[in-house]
């Protein structure tokens, strides 16, 4: 089947060679946005057409058009226990303060003791 012939075929005919290859597709109504979340941006899709294909029990979703927006996302580092502990044994502060200082400062612990005891 040449470009000019795939021009030419109904939406009826489109849906029947669908069928025969095992493949059908129903719209999602009523979607409001899709989120892609990947480790370092989110990009949101607002008021999307959304259809889910499905191809031999494999679901495939497409989504088309809406208005989109991306943003970075910021980690917050991971901080062991052990290196808050040590921050408030070193700076006389609580856990809790010694957990502030080290998240201001990135996880840096002399940067965090120094914080603490300038305060």
């Amino acid at each position: 089947m040449g470009v000019d012939e795939l021009r030419r075929v109904s939406s009826r005919e489109a849906r029947r060679m669908m069928q025969r290859m095992g493949l059908s597709m129903t719209p999602l109504s009523d979607v409001e946005e899709v989120i892609l979340r990947t480790s370092g941006k989110e990009i949101v899709i607002q008021n999307p057409e959304v259809s889910v294909l499905d191809l031999h029990g494999q679901k495939i979703f497409q989504v088309a058009g809406g208005e989109i927006s991306e943003k970075t996302l910021e980690r917050k580092a991971s901080i062991p226990e052990e290196d808050i502990q040590l921050v408030a044994q070193q700076a006389h502060v609580s856990l809790d303060k010694a957990r502030v200082a080290l998240e201001e400062t990135s996880g840096d612990l002399a940067e965090a003791i120094l914080l603490l005891s300038q305060k």
